[in-house]
């Protein structure tokens, strides 16, 4: 197979109230992959249309998450940062990925279940096609490598079986493809991290969520340090010291999660919290891990905040981010309908 270009997407969706898992399993790595990688990221505004919106918390919301990539480290003047909807190759994409998809397939992923709960028939088309636009977004630009968290890891293996169903459909016969090199890569995904699936403060066994009824139940990352200070004291917790091995946590759903957001901030193991606070009570763990939040998320709060009173400026990364992004997407699908045989 084609040696492909190193190249990283990943995508979040506006929906509004940005939180510590937002931040933790998905904005930290992006940042962190700067370093190492090609990289786009795209405010993926098509994705959160399959579910009623309103249009000026839509706007917000858009211009909240471009603030917080800026403002937790991402550059987009040597990346690329841009919402989805300005790039019209996402849904073109997506369209010729709905002909190469499966119903098959799409009736196995698990997520369209959960959104769509028992108001199945109800629920847009849009919702249920979500893993093909998901396919484009990623192979639009040929991208080799995803971050995402494990919720997302089905769709990525939807993502590779379309990859490799078009190659295998429009090349066979291609005698530009002669030599068995496909034209879209199979993407890898990216997991990695202590806590990659952050759960809320309130129920250890639930992940942390913008729809929770509780805002104790999350830390947004526009709270105050006194804010993130009261919710993480107000945490839920057990009535045992904190154990000083990693067996130690099983079946402590709430002690689990804590552990595991101090050793993502601190960019640790676990395993070294354990040793660090391991016998010790709660309160103290508690004091230590408002100290370090607050360190690690209050200046990226500020600077959110002033970023998005701003939306000239905002505006004007995701303008400059779509013109870039257009550009390679475009190559694309010039080369996708030359394959496909449309007349161009």
């Amino acid at each position: 197979m084609q040696a492909f270009q190193q190249l990283v997407f990943s995508g979040v969706q506006p929906t509004g109230n940005l939180h510590l898992g937002n931040y933790l399993g998905a904005i930290t790595k992006f940042v962190a992959l700067q370093d190492t990688h090609d990289c786009i990221y795209c405010v993926v505004d098509l994705h959160a249309i399959t579910v009623a919106q309103k249009p000026s918390e839509l706007t917000s919301n858009i211009r909240e998450v471009t603030a917080a990539f800026i403002a937790a480290g991402i550059d987009p003047k040597k990346h690329i940062v841009f919402n989805q909807s300005q790039v019209a190759e996402h849904a073109e994409l997506a369209w010729i990925f709905n002909c190469v998809a499966r119903i098959g397939w799409l009736n196995r992923m698990t997520q369209f279940k959960e959104k769509a709960g028992k108001d199945r028939e109800n629920a847009s088309v849009g919702l249920y096609a979500y893993p093909t636009l998901m396919a484009a977004d990623i192979l639009v630009y040929r991208a080799t490598h995803v971050p995402v968290g494990e919720d997302q890891k089905q769709h990525l293996e939807l993502a590779r079986d379309i990859a490799q169903k078009f190659n295998n459909d429009f090349l066979a016969d291609n005698p530009a493809y002669a030599d068995g090199k496909g034209f879209f890569p199979l993407p890898e995904p990216l997991i990695q991290g202590p806590a990659t699936r952050v759960m809320s403060l309130r129920d250890g066994s639930k992940k942390m969520s913008k729809s929770d009824p509780s805002d104790n139940s999350r830390i947004n990352l526009a709270d105050d340090a006194d804010t993130i200070a009261q919710k993480i004291r107000k945490a839920k917790t057990d009535p045992d010291a904190l154990p000083s091995a990693l067996d130690g946590l099983a079946g402590r759903p709430e002690a689990d999660n804590l552990v595991g957001i101090y050793a993502a901030l601190e960019d640790k193991t676990k395993l070294d919290i354990l040793q660090q606070f391991g016998g010790g009570n709660f309160s103290t763990f508690k004091s230590a891990l408002v100290d370090l939040t607050v360190a690690k998320l209050a200046p990226i709060g500020g600077e959110m905040r002033r970023l998005q009173a701003d939306h000239a400026y905002i505006d004007s990364v995701l303008r400059d981010g779509a013109n870039r992004a257009r550009e390679r997407a475009g190559a694309t699908m010039s080369a996708v309908r030359d394959i496909v045989g449309f007349v161009r």
